[in-house]
């Protein structure tokens, strides 16, 4: 890994991308790394397009500012990649996770981006509205990304998903993120 891991989150309000960032930095903090997550909102309100940051590091982070350089790039919510260039600043060897029912190489068509760029796509809403009933993609998203980049192991992951939403919502909703988070991880395609 390298010394800081930077991510970069796009969705739009009520998607549960905050949260997102949040259990992704719980459960890189719960496996011994430094960590941040932070959000950054226009108009708060729900399906306001927004962003948020994870940074993870081996050594103390002491950086407090936005992600202009992200190694990877999650994209909550796919009608953003018709407004905002997702792709603008990422490395030249970026992963992105894009929710999304189409193919990755119609996602990376859609991008633009290199070569050395992994794109990769999950049906998240689709999982969210199957295991929870409701369109929140966050826990196929997670699901995904702990596939996609090896950040996190997937118990890690699911051990910390199961704290964060355990503090605000009964046993079966809670069953249902874990679940979604698992057909996330299993379900993610690489293009």
């Amino acid at each position: 890994m390298a010394d800081i891991v930077e991510i970069r989150w796009h969705g739009r309000g009520g998607q549960g991308t905050v949260t997102a960032a949040k259990v992704l930095a719980d459960a890189c903090l719960s496996s011994g790394r430094h960590v941040q997550a932070f959000p950054e909102y226009g108009p708060e309100r729900s399906g306001a397009p927004l962003r948020a940051y994870n940074r993870i590091s081996s050594k103390e982070l002491r950086m407090h500012c936005p992600v202009l350089r992200p190694q990877i790039v999650s994209v909550v919510d796919a009608t953003l990649l018709d407004s905002i260039n997702v792709a603008e600043g990422s490395t030249k060897d970026a992963v992105f996770v894009v929710n999304t029912a189409k193919e990755p190489k119609d996602i990376r068509e859609k991008l633009k981006v290199g070569s050395e760029q992994k794109v990769f796509t999950i049906d998240a809403t689709k999982i969210a509205l199957d295991c929870i009933g409701r369109a929140l993609p966050n826990a196929p998203m997670l699901g995904a990304i702990c596939k996609a980049t090896n950040l996190v192991s997937l118990d890690n992951l699911l051990e910390d998903v199961r704290k964060s939403f355990g503090k605000k919502f009964s046993q079966k909703i809670i069953e249902g993120n874990l679940e979604a988070t698992r057909r996330g991880y299993a379900e993610v395609k690489e293009g």
